[in-house]
């Protein structure tokens, strides 16, 4: 299975949480550039969300609905 991109997040912090929510609903996910974003600053580079390509339609749903 592949990895897609779900969503592009430019603060660590909401990336992180954004990974812990699919995480909480199992849905693995993993963090892409989290390193290089926090070595250039905040809201320069962004931080991808991955997920299994079987799994893209429902974390966009989690992701899309209300906090």
């Amino acid at each position: 299975m592949a990895l897609v991109c779900v969503e592009t997040l430019f603060s660590p912090v909401e990336a992180e949480i954004a990974r812990a929510r699919l995480e909480a609903a199992g849905i693995a996910a993993v963090l892409f550039d989290a390193g290089i974003a926090s070595l250039i600053g905040p809201g320069v580079s962004g931080i991808r969300l991955m997920v299994l390509d079987a799994d893209e339609a429902s974390a966009r749903r989690l992701l899309a609905g209300p906090d």
